[in-house]
């Protein structure tokens, strides 16, 4: 273990448990958390920190938000699970509830993210056969490099991070890569007639917060919907207020042909994810084709509903696009030698840190913890700022000044 010095015995004593009873599968910031409210954690010392990473914005609503947890109380009271082979009360009522909300026929509901994406490659693949007549074996969906959409064998079949897929191969055939953000790739590779799909994040979060140009989202859109080419959009981590709109396909009028959602989708309650696709494309997978034990559990409906609830009628968006704004404009403002480039949207940002210390943006987390806030490297050199939603106008001034001191530290 590293960087424990400066912590408390308790703190200490359970990153030692983790470090030998656990899978050495991640490398956390050396804090130790017990509680959450709102924007703010506590660590088993009870000191206070800023979260500004919202469990990769799973925690879009604020940490325990109190509806949420109160839906989750009384649906833990009545029924929590029943599988897929008896009906529950609950998922009717989520099944309305979530395609009248985003406005598609049908969803397909999942647990985790990625088992979210697995489920649209399984529903693209599966039109491309039945509906589009691509030969089957045959079909090939377009990704994107830079790309996370998670870390299954699949999923890492057409990963560019050597950390996520070195030596865990054979891969899975049937994707071609190409790079973000560039239209005339995607336009070249669309002549391909066995393109079934076109999988892309509207904002690349775990590559850095990469923010595409305006336009590309709805000429892509339109260049695939021109090849009869699914547009599959993974709003894990963009979707539900995160950006300033309900969807980061909103902001240029783009409805995905097939819509992925995980995350803040239980207000970081418990893992609930949903494919959302209109009857010619989800009525493709029959019974027994596709499922999930947990899957659409009567838990993790009630608390879906919950937590869509509260995104608009507590203005979330409107408040993710003022706050976002502000603190753009704030980190901007610092004017710190140390911070190359400032992107984002609406609350998904990032700061690209400019140091000869190639590990100055491990350094500097750890200088923002220390001084009550929360965040962690992505790719090395570059830090995602993404407080939940609920955040204040004072708060996010607050946040800037433990940024600006913490930068101070970097000058050695």
């Amino acid at each position: 273990m590293k960087n424990t010095s400066m912590l408390s015995d308790l703190s200490r004593h359970y990153l030692e448990l983790e470090e030998k009873y656990g899978a050495h599968n991640y490398h956390p910031l050396p804090v130790v958390l017990s509680k959450g409210r709102g924007v703010h954690v506590w660590d088993v010392d009870d000191r206070q920190y800023y979260d500004f990473l919202s469990g990769y914005s799973a925690v879009n609503q604020g940490h325990c938000h109190p509806v949420v947890v109160q839906a989750f109380m009384e649906q833990a009271q009545q029924l929590t699970l029943t599988s897929r082979a008896f009906h529950s009360d609950r998922l009717g009522e989520f099944t309305r509830y979530i395609t009248s909300y985003f406005g598609y026929d049908k969803v397909l509901p999942m647990n985790t993210g990625v088992e979210g994406v697995e489920t649209a490659i399984k529903l693209c693949r599966k039109w491309a056969y039945e509906v589009k007549g691509i030969e089957e074996g045959k079909a090939v969906i377009i990704v994107c490099k830079g790309n996370f959409h998670g870390r299954t064998t699949t999923v890492i079949s057409f990963s560019s991070d050597p950390s996520s897929s070195k030596n865990f191969g054979p891969y899975a055939p049937g994707f071609k890569t190409i790079p973000y953000n560039d239209l005339p790739a995607l336009q070249a590779s669309l002549e391909d007639k066995q393109v079934a799909g076109f999988l892309v994040e509207p904002i690349q979060g775990e590559a850095g917060v990469l923010v595409p140009d305006d336009g590309y989202l709805s000429k892509a859109k339109a260049l695939c919907a021109a090849a009869n080419v699914l547009f599959i959009a993974d709003e894990i981590q963009t979707g539900l207020a995160r950006t300033g709109k309900m969807l980061a396909c909103d902001h240029e009028n783009v409805r995905p042909d097939i819509l992925i959602l995980g995350k803040a989708l239980s207000a970081g309650m418990l893992p609930v994810s949903a494919v959302l696709a209109d009857d010619d494309i989800m009525l493709t997978i029959k019974p027994g084709e596709h499922g999930s034990t947990y899957g659409g559990n009567p838990l993790a409906c009630k608390v879906a509903m919950s937590a869509l609830q509260v995104l608009k009628e507590e203005k979330m968006t409107e408040n993710a696009m003022l706050r976002g704004r502000q603190l753009r404009d704030g980190l901007t403002a610092l004017q710190s030698e140390f911070i190359s480039t400032v992107r984002g949207k609406g609350l998904l940002n990032a700061i690209v840190i400019r140091h000869a210390n190639p590990e100055a943006a491990w350094e500097l987390c750890l200088a923002l913890k220390e001084n009550g806030l929360l965040a962690k490297p992505t790719h090395g050199d570059k830090i995602r700022f993404a407080p939940p939603l609920v955040i204040t106008e004072e708060q996010v001034n607050d946040a800037v000044a433990i940024i600006g001191k913490s930068l101070a530290t970097l000058r050695g």
